[in-house]
């Protein structure tokens, strides 16, 4: 990687500071992939496709690869329009949710129990996980891209180990969120679940492995990770803090119908284009990968074959996504 690319450890993040050669990199991602219909195009911007070109090592053919895949997967599964009522029935135990506090960089919350899991839908579960991350990343601050997973696994059992859903969460998050996890705290899991994590592993790629951190109750050394982390008077009692408010489904459900008004007006902005953007419906065939690519994009950035069939379309995509005055065109898909 880049010597331009720095890590702050004040912040929790990686930042990256863009030098020439990374933006030509960035500028020739737009141009292989054209223009876009707005919503895609507020999506792609450059901080979008920087983190895409970072998940793959700055290799414009993976990165575009990867990007296309997704840009196929939201214009398909539409993401940002998923909404609270559609997913209710599975946040009623409060198996995900996103917490009322930030980590001490200001990084969003996401909370998980697997043990609270109240589904045997995998397409229910990966799209409520969906609408979690889009909300997640909906209360990002304009200076941060990452967020901080605590899994708490009081009362988990083997009963509420899947690997199908396990696969389909890794495949999710790092092909379509990639870039996005700043730490995974994994709190109290119990003795029999690191042969399931060694299992489980191979689904992740070695910078996520890296990411996630085991930390118990009896262990001061790693207690010292939570209080570095979080003001301890904010954080949930499950987890070492002083908060014991719990989480209340009503009162949940009332922040997120309340949060799901806001994302409408998030896809409907962007910067007055310089040429008008095509009237006709993106083919979605155009984001398919090159027959010599078998199968989707492996979870490993290391089985990741290079796109041979890029599109050859020579404009530009002339609709950028960049921060718009308030940082809020950043703030969704930094």
């Amino acid at each position: 990687m880049s010597a331009d690319l720095k890590k702050s450890s004040s912040n929790g993040s990686e930042k990256s500071l863009i030098n020439e050669e990374q933006q030509a990199k960035i500028s020739e991602i737009r141009r292989l992939i054209g223009p876009l219909p707005e919503k895609l195009a507020i999506y792609c911007s450059d901080a979008a496709i920087a983190r895409y070109l970072r998940a793959r090592n700055w290799n414009v053919k993976k990165a575009t690869k990867m990007l296309k895949e997704t840009l196929k997967w939201r214009a398909e599964y539409k993401p940002e329009e998923i909404r609270w009522e559609e997913v209710a029935h599975e946040a009623e135990t409060g198996k995900i949710y996103r917490s009322n506090y930030i980590d001490k960089h200001g990084r969003t919350v996401l909370v998980m129990r697997p043990s609270c899991q109240n589904s045997k839908s995998t397409k229910g579960q990966i799209r409520y996980l969906v609408y979690c991350m889009e909300n997640a990343i909906l209360n990002l601050p304009a200076d941060q891209e990452q967020m901080v997973w605590l899994i708490d696994f009081n009362g988990f059992n083997l009963s509420h180990i899947s690997l199908k859903v396990t696969r389909e969460t890794a495949h999710v998050l790092q092909e379509h969120y990639p870039e996005r996890l700043g730490v995974a705290i994994l709190y109290n899991p119990p003795k029999f679940f690191e042969p399931f994590w060694t299992v489980a592993k191979p689904f992740l790629e070695p910078k996520t492995q890296n990411k996630v951190k085991f930390v118990y109750t009896d262990d001061p050394n790693t207690k010292k990770i939570m209080e570095d982390l979080f003001e301890m008077e904010k954080l949930e009692a499950a987890f070492g803090g002083n908060d014991d408010s719990g989480f209340d489904i009503n009162k949940y459900a009332e922040r997120m119908r309340e949060e799901d008004k806001r994302i409408p007006a998030f896809w409907t902005k962007s910067e007055a284009p310089p040429e008008p953007m095509p009237t006709s419906s993106v083919d979605l065939n155009s984001f398919d990968s090159d027959a010599s690519d078998s199968g989707k994009v492996d979870g490993s950035a290391s089985h990741v074959s290079d796109s041979e069939g890029l599109i050859s379309d020579k404009s530009v995509l002339v609709t950028k996504g960049s921060d718009n005055g308030n940082g809020s065109k950043e703030l969704l898909y930094r």
